[in-house]
């Protein structure tokens, strides 16, 4: 069960030669919904927080094509909450037909931004991480 999710429209360049989305791009809609989502909905500034979140892992796995002018479907969750890491999974879907297209992970590691130690998960994050927790 996935417990955010957002609606983003394919680009034209999103397209590569063999007329479908490009791979590249199914991370980058992952990247992008967990990023407004930690901004939106939680509040984290990645610009002027003591700590960032750097992306140690990442797993896509397809499932069917894409293409520009489709609108895909991101739906986000929390799979795993640790202490100085977060597992997000998500799912994207072409809204047209309810096709999953896509299944993937990002594991992100908080650490301090000037040393690049890890550091805890600031406990206001964390509770809004909770929220999207599926365990």
């Amino acid at each position: 069960m996935y417990l955010h999710w957002e609606n983003i429209p394919t680009r034209w360049h999103d397209n590569d030669v063999y007329g479908h989305v490009n791979n590249v791009v199914h991370y980058s809609l992952m990247d992008t919904v967990i990023n407004q989502w930690l901004i939106g909905t939680a509040g984290f500034d990645p610009l002027k927080a003591p700590s960032v979140a750097l992306c140690v892992e990442s797993h896509c796995a397809y499932k069917a094509e894409v293409s520009f002018p489709d609108t895909i479907q991101v739906g986000l969750r929390v799979g795993k909450l640790g202490r100085t890491s977060v597992r997000w999974e998500a799912v994207l879907g072409r809204v047209s037909d309810g096709t999953v297209i896509a299944e993937g992970h990002f594991v992100h590691v908080f650490v301090d931004r000037e040393t690049r130690d890890p550091v805890e998960i600031p406990e206001s994050l964390r509770a809004e991480m909770r929220k999207l927790l599926t365990v």
